[in-house]
């Protein structure tokens, strides 16, 4: 969160992606940061033991998603 308010902050599109298991710290350090509406995007976790095929289908999974953040 911390890059994407600092990108934010210097007028550069920015999105925060991480597994469902950090939305809740991901909210908290975006209103910490005094940017509530801090654009993020959630894969499906875990993510930690996914292999590269398992980790194309999350990316696939959210690449629409991040696009439109990035271009909102």
């Amino acid at each position: 969160m911390h890059d994407t308010v600092w990108f934010e902050i210097q007028g550069t599109p920015a999105v925060s992606i991480a597994s469902t298991e950090f939305i809740d710290a991901a909210t908290a350090q975006a209103e910490a940061l005094g940017m509530a509406t801090a654009k993020r995007v959630f894969v499906e976790h875990p993510i930690q033991d996914a292999n590269d095929q398992q980790m194309q289908v999350k990316a696939d999974a959210i690449v629409t998603e991040v696009i439109a953040a990035l271009t909102a």
